[in-house]
């Protein structure tokens, strides 16, 4: 099974010793994704919607430089700082499925990496 690193410029450098994405066969491990802007290198933090829907930005632009899109993902894995947030949270996130939403767990967590509310990794097959 071969293993290929996957790294695109239309999502966030990574801000430590990681990978965007990992592929090992068929199956992609995306790394988790906060709501920075590539373009700009800012973080959004003003609003959980903005945020969650910048993080699916960043998922899918990751996905699509594996040839991959939401379709493809079966497992993903939500990190929040405020469980209030959670249906704030699941109505962006829904919108980049197509009734179709992978497994998923979702946990509150002390704090996340630059100050994040929220932060999402995911596993895609091809």
């Amino acid at each position: 099974m071969g293993r290929s690193i996957i790294y695109t410029k239309n999502a966030p450098e990574p801000i430590g010793p990681y990978s965007q994405g990992v592929k090992a066969g068929n199956t992609l491990y995306v790394s988790g994704q906060i709501p920075i802007v590539p373009e700009t290198g800012q973080m959004i933090s003003d609003d959980i919607t903005k945020e969650t829907n910048q993080v699916m930005k960043n998922l899918w632009s990751i996905l699509n430089a594996a040839g991959m899109d939401f379709s493809n993902v079966v497992k993903c894995s939500i990190f929040v700082t405020d469980l209030r947030d959670f249906p704030i949270i699941n109505a962006s996130y829904e919108k980049y499925f197509d009734g179709e939403e992978p497994a998923r767990e979702t946990v509150q967590v002390a704090a996340l990496p630059k100050g994040a509310h929220v932060e999402i990794s995911c596993i895609a097959v091809d």
